[in-house]
This record gives C-alpha cells, sequence and structure tokens, in this order.
C-alpha cells in the first residue's frame, strides 16, 4: 500500500481548466494494494461537508479525458469530485502494465468511495458514482455490492463481460466462437511466456480502414485526433493486455443488478451502436428511483466529451435528489 507513484503535475487534460473549482492530485489504495491516482476537483465557494461523487471510464480511458470533464463539470456545480484512473491504467500503480479485471476494476470504484467516506470535508453518507462507457458496467457493479453508494450514474455504457464473451452486438454469442477465442487466448499465453512479455491489443485501430464500421469511426474521432487524444490513454496510444482480458468472459458483472436499492440513472445516445447494454441493464433494475434517459440523436462518444449533449443539468437533479 506504499506504491509511489510519479504524478504529473502540469494541466495535462483535453479540456480546459475551470475557474470555479480547486484542483489537486490525490492518491488512494485498493485492497488489492494498488494505489490508485486521481484528480480531486472542489467547489471554491465550498462550505462544510459535501456531497462527493466517484467518477471513472471510459475502458481504455485516463481521467485526463471524459471522466476528468464529468467530474470537474459536476464540482462546478457543487459536489467535492474525483476521477481516478483504474489499476494498471494511467498514473495508477499495478504491474504488469494495461491489464483489467471485472473484480479488481470493481474493488478500484469501492475503494474511491472508501476514499471520499474519509474525508474531512465529504459527507459520508452523500456519495456516489459515475461510470462511463467500459465503467459504467462497472459502476452498477460496485453499486450491487456498495450499499454506501446512494446514487450511481452509468453513461453510454458497456457491459465488458458481455461484449468480451459475446462480441460487438452479440455476433460472436455459441458456444463453439467462445471456445475459439479462449484457444487463441491460451495460445498467446504461451507465447507470451515464452517471450517474456505481453502482447498488447484492442485499443483504436490505426490507420483507419475505409470501410471500417461507424462506430469504429466514432472511436477514431475521439481518441486518434486532438478532440480527446491523450498519450497515456490505452486506447490513444497503443492497447492493453491482449489476455488481460480473458476472465471477462466468465465473469458477469451484472449478475445481481436487480438487487441495487439505491438510486440509478442509466444515460445512452439515441444512434449510440451501445445502446442494447443500456437497455438491457436497465431492464434488470427493480424500484421507483431507477431512469433510462435517452438523448436524442447521440452517438456513442458524444456522451464522452460534448458538454451540449451531455445532459449535466439532469446530472445534478439527480444527484441532488439522492445525495441531499
Amino acid at each position: 500500500m506504499n506504491e509511489q507513484l510519479t504524478l504529473t503535475n502540469e494541466w495535462d487534460k483535453t479540456f480546459p481548466k475551470s475557474e470555479k473549482v480547486n484542483h489537486s492530485k490525490v492518491t488512494f489504495h485498493n485492497r488489492y494494494g494498488i494505489t490508485l491516482a486521481a484528480d480531486m476537483y472542489t467547489p471554491k465557494i465550498a462550505k462544510g461537508q459535501l456531497p462527493a461523487i466517484a467518477v471513472c471510464g471510459p475502458f481504455g480511458a485516463v481521467k485526463e479525458q471524459a471522466a476528468g470533464l464529468y467530474a470537474q463539470t459536476m464540482a462546478e456545480r457543487g459536489f467535492l469530485t474525483i476521477a481516478f484512473d483504474p489499476s494498471y491504467t494511467g498514473e495508477s500503480g499495478g504491474t504488469p502494465r494495461y491489464m483489467a479485471s471485472p473484480d479488481i476494476n470493481t474493488e478500484d470504484f469501492m475503494a474511491a468511495v472508501d476514499f471520499l467516506s474519509v474525508q474531512d470535508n465529504v459527507d459520508p453518507e452523500k456519495i456516489g458514482i459515475i461510470g462511463i462507457c467500459g465503467w459504467g458496467g462497472m459502476a452498477l457493479n460496485a453499486a450491487a455490492l456498495d450499499t454506501r453508494v446512494k446514487a450511481t450514474v452509468a453513461s453510454t455504457m458497456y457491459d465488458m463481460t458481455r461484449v468480451n464473451a459475446n462480441g460487438y452486438f452479440d455476433s460472436e454469442d455459441s458456444e463453439e466462437a467462445r471456445y475459439e477465442k479462449r484457444k487463441a487466448l491460451c495460445a498467446q499465453r504461451i507465447a507470451d511466456y515464452r517471450g517474456g512479455s505481453y502482447a498488447l491489443g484492442g485499443g483504436v485501430v490505426d490507420p483507419l480502414p475505409e470501410d471500417a464500421p461507424f462506430f469504429v469511426k466514432d472511436y477514431y474521432d475521439y481518441y486518434k485526433t486532438d478532440r480527446g487524444y491523450h498519450p497515456r490513454s490505452l486506447n490513444s496510444n497503443g492497447g492493453w493486455n491482449v489476455t488481460g482480458c480473458q476472465s471477462f468472459m466468465n465473469m458477469p458483472i451484472l449478475q445481481y443488478s436487480q438487487e441495487i436499492r439505491n438510486a440509478v440513472l442509466i444515460i445512452h445516445g439515441e444512434k449510440a451502436h451501445s445502446c442494447y447494454f443500456s437497455r438491457d441493464a436497465f431492464a434488470k433494475l427493480t424500484g421507483d428511483n431507477k431512469e433510462l434517459l435517452i438523448i436524442p440523436g447521440a452517438v456513442h462518444t458524444d456522451l464522452y466529451d460534448k458538454v451540449d449533449v451531455i445532459p449535466f443539468d439532469r446530472l445534478e437533479a439527480f444527484f441532488n435528489d439522492y445525495l441531499n
């Protein structure tokens, strides 16, 4: 738990710095002994104990991108927020690099709640979380485990276990397809072990093929252009350990999401290719404090960074309803 991190001091976000909030770097640790790096945003006019929100995502992204934009914007609206890098990613610790785990990454959210709960300027009874894209599913999984989380937002969410097991749009949802995928991954493990390093995969294809489907172009437009590129983001600059997501195939993260008692808001764009994840996740939820919000005309990455599309007014009202 004493892992020393090297943190960047200069402002290196993909969005402009707000003059309405104070920004600082903080660290905290999870129960696996990994030290996580985060940006903390505090309203300049803050007094007393504040409601707090932890933000993470998308999958393969870093806190300097969409998560930081959400966190800073919500801090402008009166919440103490942190945007954190998950284990093995960005400025956070953990080796080998570029790994992912449904268990550890869910724990990352819970560790963020641990950290917020003991801050003198946070009300521990008023903590929420926001997960974006692949971390939308992780946020719901954390909410199903962590009774301290009073309100959860999943924005343009992905279910990373489902997409790894079934492929995009469930196009590989068969025993035979999964067997061939497992076989290829296990062969890669032998090659990695023999070679002494882990092969990287995933990420955003570059150069972009002319016949790439729209959702691939959508990712490219965000991660590979000035709009959202960041050198520490796995999607901007390479990919993650190709066998590092293998366990996602066998571990459905939304197994008990119907037992989430606290408030949930799921957001997705009308034209987002990921909308079936949000729709199906929402269908499992129970209780009258759950809401599915569809943004007309929006595609997947619109909810990463387009402040005129992201429904921040609705997010503010949602968290005010359930954290105050």
